[in-house]
């Protein structure tokens, strides 16, 4: 996908994610949604910084970047939301596009994709963005729902790790 579409998955990903974690029509959910969308926009654009340096779907759309990203809230007790972005970028890229990532650079160049993708200037990419955010958010509330949820507040974690580590 292009940077319009990343853009477009985060800004519909952090309004549907507001009302998953805040469900109701409350001020609350309006503070749950501005809070969340600044770092999702951000960890959704951050994987395109590759354009400017390295290679392009290969540097920083892999999972030991992703592994960074998921690691940085526990550490460190911020960005607790980024990494949703990073990922949905990645989901995106694999799911959305023709060409793919690759996931496991620098060990192997090799790009995986799925054959459901079109090409970034296709009249269609809009709409394939728009699918898989809602398939994204279908699993982010089933995630809620059933698994974790997804408003936790890791800056205690973090602290505690971080005890625990003698930092």
């Amino acid at each position: 996908m292009n940077k319009r579409g990343h853009v477009l998955n985060a800004l519909l990903l952090a309004l549907g994610l507001g009302f998953v974690i805040e469900p109701s029509l409350s001020t609350a959910t309006a503070r749950t949604v501005a809070e969340i969308t600044v770092p999702i926009v951000l960890g959704a654009l951050f994987p395109d910084v590759d354009t400017a340096f390295g290679r392009h779907r290969k540097t920083l759309h892999s999972l030991p970047v992703l592994g960074i990203f998921l690691a940085y809230p526990l550490v460190f007790g911020n960005l607790q939301y980024v990494w949703i972005g990073v990922l949905t970028h990645y989901l995106l890229d694999v799911v959305g596009s023709r060409r793919g990532i690759a996931l496991f650079h620098p060990l192997s160049d090799t790009e995986y994709g799925m054959p459901t993708g079109v090409t970034t200037s296709s009249k269609y990419a809009d709409l394939v963005t728009v699918i898989v955010t809602a398939l994204e958010l279908a699993v982010f509330w089933a995630i809620h729902t059933y698994v974790v949820t997804l408003d936790l507040d890791l800056s205690a974690a973090a602290s505690e790790a971080a005890a625990g580590l003698g930092i």
